[in-house]
């Protein structure tokens, strides 16, 4: 057996948890009471304690006791912080080297082997998010290293945002990890489209960079279209839409993100007039435009999470199918239907069941596409609730 760090605490796992580590999932989940403090190294034992199947990061009091960032013998150190830091940006590089893009996301936690940790990349500035207490301990013990990686490749300025627990709906505090302290609002590029992202009070990191290649792709099918887009936030889709020359309706509940979608329509040189923005519950939207008789081309429903946990997700499917019955109620025949989930309880098999003609109340739809998370967004293959994203093409 590998001799011990003499800061490490032992973790015994049980048979079922030993196998999901051997076959790369990242979280241990909570089985007992406490054995550490967060952000602790805990070597991973088999339930016998004679076999080392590596080391991860204690978490007290949550659901998921430790993330696993190494699996064998190897120690959790320095070293392969850098060396796991270094490999995710060097893919970066490779992915965004034409420089088109400027906004991805530059460590995608569990993806990267880094659970827990996760950066984006808006321009010069990185936002950084923690998973759990015992990420953000481990994030400050590392901190010198994660400045050092980042400036090395030009970023300037980092903060950490971290959700009010106490107040959900309040704004995140806002820790600066080094340089000056970035602006509220900036300006970044997605495939040469310019656009603004609100860093102070915007959702996650600031945007959702995850549907980036489908806000292209919508602007693709969009073209010269009646494109509505629901929960339609900063207005991505609708901006790549109006650049491709369609017409389009955006609606969210939140009045201020339009002001943020505005602002970008602005400043890709797209006139807003003509283009609606439109603050309301988009189920009660859909059926009001209805009764009206509204029909349009290419409808975009991205909503937020309907399924929060396992125990939402009977929940959240009959949201999707009434939410995606209405969606078609106003869908123009021989158009097109954009339908997004971010819920990881939610499989792509489960999202497709949300979709079938007896969901839509109608028969003349097919599936032409199905996409999940993009590049800059990696996932484990040992690891299913890291692919969260589905977005399925119908026409």
């Amino acid at each position: 057996m590998t001799a011990a760090h003499p800061t490490e605490t032992a973790l015994r796992l049980e048979t079922d948890a030993a196998e999901k580590v051997r076959r790369g999932h990242p979280w241990i989940w909570r089985r007992g009471g406490d054995v550490a403090s967060s952000g602790a190294v805990v070597r991973l034992e088999d339930a016998r304690g004679q076999l080392v199947l590596g080391r991860g990061i204690y978490d007290a009091g949550s659901p998921i006791a430790a993330r696993v960032w190494t699996v064998g013998a190897d120690p959790l150190d320095d070293a392969l912080v850098r060396e796991r830091l270094a490999r995710a940006f060097a893919l970066r590089a490779t992915l965004f080297a034409d420089g088109t893009t400027t906004a991805y996301r530059l460590l995608n936690g569990e993806g990267d082997r880094t659970p827990g940790w996760v950066i984006d990349r808006y321009g010069e500035i990185a936002i950084v998010r923690t998973d759990g207490d015992g990420a953000r301990v481990h994030l400050e013990r590392h901190a010198a290293i994660l400045e050092e990686a980042l400036r090395g490749i030009g970023i300037t300025s980092a903060m950490l945002r971290v959700p009010n627990r106490v107040n959900r709906g309040a704004a995140p505090e806002r820790v600066e990890l080094f340089g000056p302290p970035p602006p509220a609002l900036v300006q970044v590029r997605e495939h040469g489209v310019p656009f603004e992202v609100d860093l102070g009070a915007g959702q996650k990191t600031g945007a959702f960079l995850d549907q980036r290649e489908n806000r292209r792709r919508v602007g693709l099918l969009g073209a010269g279209k009646r494109v509505l887009n629901l929960f339609s936030y900063a207005g991505g889709f609708s901006l790549h839409a109006a650049l491709a020359g369609a017409t389009t309706t955006s609606v969210d509940i939140a009045s201020h993100a339009h002001k943020t979608a505005q602002a970008s329509f602005k400043l890709a040189g797209v006139e807003s007039r003509g283009h609606a923005f439109v603050a309301a519950d988009a189920f009660a939207f859909l059926e009001d435009a209805k009764k009206k008789g509204k029909r349009w081309d290419l409808v975009v429903s991205d909503p937020p999470s309907f399924a929060p946990s396992e125990k939402n997700k009977s929940r959240a499917l009959a949201a999707y199918r009434q939410l995606h019955k209405a969606c078609a109620g106003v869908l123009e025949d021989g158009g097109t239907f954009c339908a997004a989930s971010c819920s990881s309880h939610v499989t792509a098999d489960d999202f497709a069941d949300t979709l079938d003609d007896a969901a839509l109340g109608r028969s003349d739809l097919r599936l032409l596409e199905m996409h999940g998370n993009p590049a800059d967004h990696p996932t484990l293959p040992g690891f299913p609730e890291g692919r969260y994203l589905k977005f399925f093409v119908l026409t």
